[in-house]
């Protein structure tokens, strides 16, 4: 497995993609073919070649197609089809930045897998994705660059107005602040900053602020075996009532209980491993 991460250079272009990353799975790699995604309040633009075709899961229902396309955020686990080889850069973008972005649909995009024709999404036609894998397992910091070069043009034509600007003062409290507490914080009432984060991110408060923990519990599970795992200090550590609600913590968002989750550890992050920044 060859993987990489790597912090955007240009700053217009920071101000809305979080980071890019690079997968490879190579002959001699082992593990489940069929790994989980968890819930993520970010939509990712993943790169591949014409003929890589993709497959996600979820619940009944069944997403596919080939090529370039976006993963939007999501509230449900998808469970994605990984038993053939593949190789795909990701442009992770910051929570609530489509909403901003000159797209063809609606920055609160929910639960979809969508193949995208990318240089009708940058109206350019410097992007080639056969290019862009060619050495890409390789040269991140180049590959960084290149993209940077890319998608700075597009994220120049963004509009802001009062609902974004105020979603990007809400997101980096909600890791550290209850949501009761956000509005008196931010000197706004609580109706208008849930109205915004809605309107911006397709999500309630509580739901982004749930995501947001569940990735720090699975970043933190990540570097344990299971035998050193400690309930009892994981519901202290990160602010449950009791191990009842992190049980329901869990189920509720991956479908699992502690218990089934370690046992299992099917998770993109046990499969693949927690990317690093190169």
């Amino acid at each position: 497995m060859k993987y990489w991460k790597q912090l955007p250079n240009n700053i217009h272009v920071a101000k809305y993609v979080e980071c890019y990353w690079f997968l490879e799975k190579e002959p001699s790699d082992l593990g489940t073919n069929f790994p989980k995604l968890n819930p993520d309040p970010t939509a990712h633009l993943i790169i591949a070649t014409a003929t890589q075709t993709f497959q996600y899961n979820q619940m009944d229902t069944s997403q596919t197609g080939c090529g370039n396309y976006w993963i939007f955020p999501h509230r449900n686990t998808f469970t994605m089809d990984h038993s053939d080889l593949f190789q795909i850069i990701g442009i992770k973008f910051k929570t609530g930045a489509l909403y901003s972005l000159n797209t063809p649909f609606s920055g609160s995009k929910l639960e979809q897998i969508e193949e995208v024709n990318m240089n009708a999404l940058i109206a350019s036609e410097r992007f080639c994705s056969d290019l862009l894998l060619m050495d890409a397992a390789e040269k991140p910091e180049h590959i960084s660059n290149v993209l940077d070069g890319i998608l700075a043009p597009w994220v120049l034509q963004s509009h802001e107005d009062k609902h974004s600007e105020l979603v990007r003062l809400i997101l980096p409290l909600l890791d550290r602040t209850s949501i009761s507490e956000i509005g008196d914080v931010l000197h706004r009432s609580q109706r208008t900053i849930e109205r915004s984060f809605l309107r911006v991110t397709g999500l309630t408060l509580k739901q982004c602020q749930s995501m947001i923990r569940l990735e720090a519990i699975l970043n933190y599970l990540y570097k344990l075996d299971d035998a050193d795992i400690d309930w009892a200090d994981l519901v202290t550590q990160f602010e449950f009532s009791d191990q009842p609600h992190l049980i329901r913590h869990l189920k509720n968002a991956i479908g699992k209980t502690p218990g089934e989750y370690a046992r299992e550890r099917d998770l993109t992050i046990d499969i693949y491993g927690g990317f690093e920044l190169s």
